[in-house]
């Protein structure tokens, strides 16, 4: 059984999960409801807020507390569709028995090699973190940043969070423009993000973080089914 802990935001949580049932149809062809994984949801709302600064030991205290629950019921591996809980990776993966998979790494692991210049979306305490950052640079990849474009990423986020998607939809047309002229692929690392991007037609090469731990996801169910 898969092991999701989710609820960061609210609103990434059911686009996480149909994201993994298509990757189930994608990567090993599932097509009737037994073909599907079991999965255990648990929607952990954590104290984040865009507008002051995070209280790592409580944000860090929920997800742990959460990670936790989930091993309770039986599951065989956690995954958590939040990029900034990874701020935290390390003490989760020693809080329980079971595998936690790092949305991270998966992430990295598809970037192109062609990768020159990218633009990472985040909230500001995952871009401070600099957990992209090492990563990106060991790769040879440049990472553009501009003040202009944290500030309407962080705008599109508290929008998405309190339902305006439509004004965060204009926010995102105005910086698509911006980085379709200045990178060559953009990391979409907060998962909120998501419901403005998917399934939009853009120019611009896009590796969503999202997607990456969705296939991960279903790779390592696909593994533990067969041992």
């Amino acid at each position: 059984m898969i092991g999701i802990l989710a609820g960061m935001g609210p609103k990434s949580t059911g686009p996480f999960v149909d994201c993994v049932v298509d990757q189930c149809q994608q990567i090993y062809g599932a097509k009737h409801d037994m073909d599907f994984p079991h999965m255990m949801i648990y929607s952990c709302p954590t104290p984040f807020y865009m507008d002051r600064p995070v209280d790592h030991a409580a944000m860090e205290k929920a997800i742990i507390n959460g990670a936790q629950r989930l091993e309770r019921t039986g599951v065989q591996f956690i995954v958590i569709p939040c990029n900034t809980a990874h701020l935290y990776y390390e003490n989760i993966k020693t809080s329980v028995s079971v595998p936690v998979l790092n949305m991270v790494d998966e992430t990295i692991l598809k970037l192109p090699n062609s990768a020159e210049r990218a633009a990472l979306l985040a909230t500001p305490a995952t871009v401070q973190s600099g957990i992209y950052q090492q990563a990106l640079h060991k790769l040879g990849v440049d990472l553009l940043h501009r003040d202009h474009w944290q500030h309407w990423v962080n705008a599109m986020i508290t929008s998405i969070k309190a339902g305006q998607i439509q004004e965060s939809i204009i926010l995102w047309q105005r910086l698509h423009l911006e980085l379709v002229e200045m990178v060559d692929i953009a990391i979409l690392a907060c998962t909120d993000l998501n419901v403005i991007t998917k399934g939009k037609q853009t120019e611009l090469a896009i590796v969503d973080s999202s997607l990456c731990l969705a296939q991960a996801t279903v790779k390592r169910y696909i593994l533990e089914s067969h041992t």
